[in-house]
């Protein structure tokens, strides 16, 4: 340990303008590691402390002589195996894979499958605890401990070693299979109660346990032997052997094929398609084969993969705590899911008054100390949090002094943090690959917990100012201290000696997790989802303001994904993953082993409900895609707390803004802003949401664009349109609706989605499209089929049309363009029959002559903009038609579920999310010369109906 001199001051006002005092003169010697302007230490300060057990001693990464030389993943489902927190205990503790689960032990390694809940903590907690059905090792192993020998992106290979054995079993999250090697003695599982064996095949039993039904598959020519709770089989000369849980007995067939295909590692990879607004995720998985040439394998899909996957199932699910698990036969699969922008924060609008805004904005500026006496890293982080959310808000009001005196606080605070030998810094502990802010909070230090959580606040704030400081964000100056954060948090990289990948992130989950040694017997835990979430769009504003597109298109994939992860587990969006006697809404804390309606400081409601919104940004749009939920949210939280909010109120405001503006609104005005703000709140902030919200409208998540750093708004059958620019020319933001938004240079802009692309702009598509001169395809264009009839060379028909948005043109076309104003055409009226499902009378739209790829995962979007007037009893129905050839038969169509219109004057938003699919015959494929066809009918009603074309209406194929 190194010592150091503290600066002596009396009073708050001996300190800097930061509250921070840097390393300076006074400071003493210091083993430093300059980076930039900045610097860390490569030791802890005087009297801190590192990651140590639960007896306060130091500990060490657990793992084997071959990966000493790795950083080690904390924050993991599996940690620890590797982090000893107990002293008493030097194996692991529960490790939830799902669907099986895992505790090292002497003996190896015990297994079980938990396929009931238990409702625990009076009703605040569902759990599917471990519990062994059987360990799994050698005939006589008795091991002094267990270590990691190997890992990689979702799996882990324990080691046991006793001197005269030594045991490797290969476990990951969706592995139905336990992949067995060892030497020294024959292969032995012991049973918790007395098998019932279902199948004896020599080398290949089927048992089952406690209701749950085993293949234990040994080398070819061995033989299984079953004595009480005993079962062993010889390896002869062979060093491996495996066991797979199985749905069900029927499916032993189906997984004795991949018995000895072992796999030996994972990989997770993403792609951002900035033009289509998507983000495609690919989980693969590396096999051998041991016996044989069979290298396939079978893997379970979490409910927020297979929501978001093609790929081909099998009938097989198991049971898990994020509901059914479906397994694929493969080593692969994708998945692909629209993107939610993220902004810096909303848009400027008529909604707040700007007088009262200013007021608001100058108490939040000239406060006596605008960090709140914060010290760590975690209150520094949020302090940090609430004066970046000032930042536009002084900028729409053409508050400049404010906006640079918000600027100059944070980048000397983080300059303060990023300089070591002060009273704060960053300190890197060689052993466990980490950088550590001190002063630490939380656990940050001792345990390895919420690294994501404290330096996400960071990363988002250093984003702001890059936004209106670019030099300041330089790696010369201050910007390669914010990497190192990245790097610590959510690092890119699988080869970066300094830290592990993705640190906090667990890809296949789908979520972070927050403890680093995941000691509890309910295995790892995540509580505040949403500031896991704020490192994400950190990343995206950080990267976008720095040019670096590669670590943008990172937190795209993060936000992304754990942004279903959330809806699903944290909200059950879909009501399908809670099991049936749980009887809360929502959970506050996801665990390995289940969820709980808890935090870990208090059981008030108002927490409960809120730690899952903090802190409210531009990053936060994600979460009304599921406005049901929020709304199922407020009224739990209200019910549980006997009337609304007191002590979270404006988080909670604002969360309700997200799917009902004017409610929150009302209490807002009701109120008067007569309130203490949340700790990383300010009222200017607060209220600048909540009636910007107001003013424009929900975020319109079904609305994509070509930009990470744009949004949509709807309100009634107007949008508004939003987006940040941090390049160094102005562009052009094209929307999956056909809207159009320029954006000067490093800067925000806002509109109605009616601007003429600039010059120089490419074709405002959501996806790019080759031009009729190109006479080669493009690298993914498929051959085309043996039915395509060749062109002769003088044929003169026209160039095929593509592109993936048509707009509903007057006369019955489809358009790749926008008309130059709307128009309007009359649906007419089911004259009081029931066409729900047959189309009668029918606008028809169509478009021929069209190529186009089809896009694994994607499906038909449209926003059809209706009006019924005042009409009572309306409903519109439409019906989309891929002719595949251009031959004149249809070869997919799809009816959506009619629209019931409401009886007043103005255009309503008819879409696949508002009603969904009704049915649909046949398959899509390859368009080659093909048509499509849109018909918009009355299904219901008796009276016309108002359909506007050549500007509003828009149907999105799948086909790039």
């Amino acid at each position: 340990m190194r010592l150091r001199r503290l600066l002596a001051v009396t009073t708050a006002a001996g300190l800097t303008a930061t509250g921070l005092v840097a390393a300076g003169a006074n400071s003493a010697a210091a083993a430093t590691v300059p980076v930039g302007q900045g610097s860390y230490s490569d030791t802890r300060p005087a009297g801190a402390a590192g990651p140590q057990n639960n007896s306060g001693a130091p500990v060490t990464p657990k793992v084997t002589a071959a990966a000493e030389d790795r950083p080690v993943p904390t924050n993991d489902w599996w940690s620890s195996l590797a982090f000893q927190r107990f002293a008493d205990n030097p194996y692991s503790e529960n490790m939830y894979g799902h669907p099986l689960t895992y505790k090292a032990v002497s003996g190896g390694l015990e297994v079980g499958y938990p396929t009931a809940s238990a409702i625990v903590g009076d009703g605040r907690q569902y759990e599917f605890p471990h519990q062994r059905d059987l360990t799994v090792g050698l005939d006589g192993l008795n091991s002094p401990d267990a270590k990691a020998h190997d890992w990689s992106d979702w799996t882990v290979t324990p080691q046991w070693s006793d001197g005269s054995r030594t045991f490797r079993a290969t476990i990951g999250h969706g592995m139905p299979f336990v992949y067995a090697q060892g030497s020294g003695g024959a292969a032995r599982i012991t049973t918790a109660s007395t098998p019932e064996v279902f199948a004896d095949d020599g080398n290949v039993l089927g048992v089952t346990v406690a209701g749950h039904h085993y293949a234990l598959f040994a080398p070819t020519g061995s033989d299984w032997t079953v004595s009480g709770n005993d079962i062993r089989a010889g390896l002869g000369s062979k060093d491996y052997f495996s066991l797979a849980v199985l749905p069900d007995t029927d499916a032993l067939a189906d997984y004795r094929a991949y018995a000895f295909s072992f796999v030996t590692g994972s990989k997770a990879t993403w792609d951002y398609d900035e033009k289509a607004g998507r983000v495609r995720a690919g989980y693969t998985l590396t096999t051998t084969a041991k016996e044989g040439t069979e290298t396939g394998t079978l893997q379970a899909l979490y409910r927020h993969q297979w929501l978001h996957t093609t790929d081909p199932l099998t009938p097989h699910t198991y049971v898990s705590p994020r509901g059914t698990m479906k397994v694929r036969e493969g080593k692969s699969f994708t998945t692909e899911q629209k993107v939610t922008g993220v902004l810096p924060g909303l848009p400027k609008t008529s909604g707040p008054d700007t007088a009262r805004l200013k007021t608001y904005l100058d108490e939040a500026v000239n406060a006596g100390d605008p960090f709140s006496g914060a010290r760590d890293t975690y209150w520094t982080g949020k302090a940090l949090g609430k004066l970046a959310q000032l930042v536009p808000i002084a900028d729409q009001l053409g508050e400049t002094a404010s906006r640079d005196k918000l600027l100059e606080l944070i980048k000397g605070r983080l300059e303060a943090w990023f300089t070591a030998g002060g009273e704060a810094e960053f300190s890197y502990d060689a052993d466990w690959r980490t950088l550590t802010g001190y002063p630490a909070s939380y656990g940050s230090d001792k345990e390895l917990n919420d690294h994501h959580f404290h330096y996400g606040y960071f990363v988002l704030a250093a984003a702001v100012v890059a936004q209106h400081d670019p030099a300041w964000a330089a790696d010369s100056a201050w910007g390669g201290m914010v990497d190192l954060l990245v790097r610590d948090t959510a690092n890119p990289s699988r080869t970066d000696a300094m830290f592990p990948f993705l640190r906090g992130f667990d890809v296949y989950a789908g979520h972070s997790w927050a403890a680093g040694h995941a000691s509890f017997a309910a295995g790892n835990n995540q509580e505040s989802s949403s500031e896991s979430v704020n490192l994400s769009a950190g990343l995206i504003l950080w990267g976008s303001a720095t040019g670096n597109t590669s670590l943008r298109d990172l937190g795209v994939h993060l936000l992304t994904t754990e942004s279903e992860a959330i809806a699903q587990y944290w909200f059950d969006a879909d009501e399908e993953v809670y099991p049936g006697d749980y009887t809360h809404d929502i959970v506050g804390m996801v665990w390995s082993s289940g969820a709980a309606y808890a935090t870990w400081w208090t059981a008030n409601p108002e927490e409960i409900h809120g730690i899952n919104v903090l802190p409210v940004t531009g990053g936060s749009l994600h979460l009304a895609r599921e406005k049901d939920a929020i709304r199922r949210s407020i009224a739990e939280m209200e019910k549980e707390n006997g009337g609304p909010a007191t002590e979270w109120r404006d988080l909670l405001w604002e969360f309700q803004a997200l799917a009902d503006p004017a409610k929150a609104k009302a209490a807002w005005d009701a109120n008067g802003g007569a309130y203490t703000p949340e700790e990383g709140e300010t009222k200017a902030h607060t209220y600048h949401w909540i009636t910007t919200l107001d003013a424009i409208g929900t975020p319109d998540t079904s609305v994509t664009a070509d930009s990470p750093t744009a949004a949509a708004f709807a309100k009634g059958d107007r949008r508004t349109y939003a987006a940040r620019n941090d390049t160094g020319t102005a562009r052009t933001v094209t929307f999956s609706d056909g809207a159009v938004l320029n954006v000067p240079a490093h800067s925000s802009a806002s509109g109605d989605g009616t601007d003429t692309p600039l010059p120089g702009d490419p074709d405002p598509t959501p996806t790019p499209t080759p031009t009729p001169t190109d006479p080669e395809p493009t690298p993914t264009d498929p051959e085309p089929t043996p039915t395509d009839p060749e062109p002769t060379p003088t044929d003169p028909s026209p160039s095929p049309v593509t592109g993936d948005t048509f707009h509903l043109r007057p006369g019955g076309t489809l358009g790749t363009t926008a008309a130059t104003a709307p128009a309007t055409d009359t649906i007419a009226s089911a004259e009081g029959g029931n066409y729900d499902g047959t189309p009668h009378k029918p606008l028809v739209y169509e478009v021929r002559n069209v190529d186009g790829t089809v896009k694994d995962g994607a499906s038909t979007d449209f926003r059809l903009k209706v009006d019924a007037g005042v009409y009572v009893g309306l409903g519109q129905q439409v019906r989309i038609s891929y002719d595949l050839t251009g031959d004149g038969s249809f070869d997919r169509v799809e009816t959506y579920r009619y629209f019931a219109t409401d009886p007043l004057p103005g255009y309503e938003d008819y879409t696949p999310a508002r009603t969904g699919l009704l049915s649909s015959s046949g398959t899509l494929g390859n368009l080659r010369g093909g048509t499509v066809r849109a018909e918009v009918w009355s299904a219901i009603g008796n009276a016309p109906a108002t359909l506007q074309v050549g500007t509003g209406s828009v149907l999105t194929i799948p086909f790039r």
